[in-house]
């Protein structure tokens, strides 16, 4: 098959990450092509897989009418010239370019909903926008993937098509040696993978902490807009000598892998691959209920949900797994047998590609021409 991919941002994120595994586990079997807004962390590592990739210049993040419709006309052009056999987007805005393209050229599309611009939590100007926009595009997908239950019953809820469409394949993660041992009796240590962005929710994980009276360490990791904001925060709740700010990192196995607690405090998620990097090290997890993280975690077994903003029982949960190292070596290895059981790439990709196996036979078998020669798309 030949395939393209689309996503708007090429820069370090769970959405690139994850189009990333796909990536490297198909490109052995399949022509992949790769279409992003930019360069950046996503193309120059999709290169290294002997992937092609095209720049559409005005496949921006940000709404702007004159310019997405300047995208819809260079994502057409390019799939016409590659006349792919399947269209797969990830994000909204390439979803909603992509799936347009596809649909002009008569090309099969599936396009994932890493989460919904709907979902609880987010402004009531992007559901007043994102409603009839996904709406509209539901009706030109042959298959929209959910990356958890949560968010497929969000999708139907909001009638977005006919739940035979709506498919969830959970993320899945590649396996690594990197294994922790929160039962040490070191000064645990409570990490927290994430961009410093509002969804994040990193002051009631600060505030929780802050908290806690018994020694113990926070480690954030990830950059964004809001890390200057946090690390004042810090300051304020007196606790900036045993919180760490890493910024983004490579070595984030590994850093996990000296660890003693994951955590994450969303206000809304799709299905995080943090906490399944928090799981796969052998972490406990503590989490809130958002999106589908609790279907990653199981309360009590291997880490604990709470409720969005309770930052009162986010402490708990987080004092109570510092002060007991034998529970977080028990939840620790549950979550890492759950990681491996539920959550691993082979499982992932298992899965995909038998759904792209059924939207082409669905379709019929296409016939694609010679790929075209340039690699940067421009405004038509």
């Amino acid at each position: 098959m030949r395939i393209l991919y689309t996503i708007t941002k090429a820069e370090m994120g769970g959405g690139q990450v994850h189009v990333l595994d796909l990536l490297r586990g198909f490109h052995n079997q399949h022509e992949l092509h790769l279409a992003t807004g930019e360069e950046e962390f996503l193309t120059s590592e999709a290169r290294k897989l002997g992937v092609r990739c095209h720049i559409l210049p005005d496949l921006i993040h940000e709404t702007n009418p004159r310019r997405d419709a300047r995208a819809v006309a260079q994502m057409t052009r390019l799939v016409r010239g590659l006349r792919p056999d399947l269209v797969h987007s990830h994000t909204t805005k390439a979803g909603l370019v992509a799936r347009a393209a596809a649909a002009a050229c008569r090309v099969p599309s599936v396009f994932t909903a890493h989460s919904w611009a709907f979902s609880d939590g987010v402004s009531m100007a992007w559901k007043l926008m994102g409603v009839p926009t996904e709406w509209v595009a539901a009706r030109i997908s042959d298959r929209i993937i959910n990356v958890s239950e949560a968010n497929r019953n969000l999708a139907l809820r909001y009638r977005l098509g006919p739940a035979r469409r709506l498919v969830t394949v959970h993320n899945g993660i590649p396996q690594t040696g990197c294994i922790a041992q929160p039962g040490n009796t070191e000064t645990p240590e409570i990490v927290m993978v994430a961009r410093f962005a509002a969804q994040k929710h990193h002051e009631l994980i600060l505030e929780a902490f802050a908290g806690i009276v018994m020694p113990s360490l926070l480690t954030f990791i990830g950059n964004g807009p809001r890390m200057e904001e946090m690390k004042a925060l810090a300051a304020r709740l007196g606790v900036a000598g045993r919180v760490r700010f890493l910024g983004e990192r490579s070595d984030v196995a590994e850093l996990l892998a000296k660890a003693h607690v994951f955590a994450l405090a969303s206000h809304w998620e799709g299905f995080p691959l943090s906490i399944l990097e928090g799981m796969r090290a052998g972490l406990p997890v503590v989490t809130t209920d958002a999106g589908g993280s609790a279907e990653a975690v199981l309360h009590g077994s291997t880490g604990y949900v709470v409720r969005k903003a309770d930052t009162g029982g986010f402490r708990a949960a987080l004092e109570n797994l510092c002060r007991n190292s034998q529970l977080r070596a028990l939840m620790g290895e549950a979550g890492r047998t759950r990681f491996m059981n539920h959550f691993s790439l082979e499982q992932m990709l298992r899965k995909t590609s038998a759904l792209y196996e059924e939207v082409w036979r669905e379709r019929g078998r296409m016939h694609h021409s010679p790929q075209p020669q340039v690699e940067r798309v421009g405004t038509l």
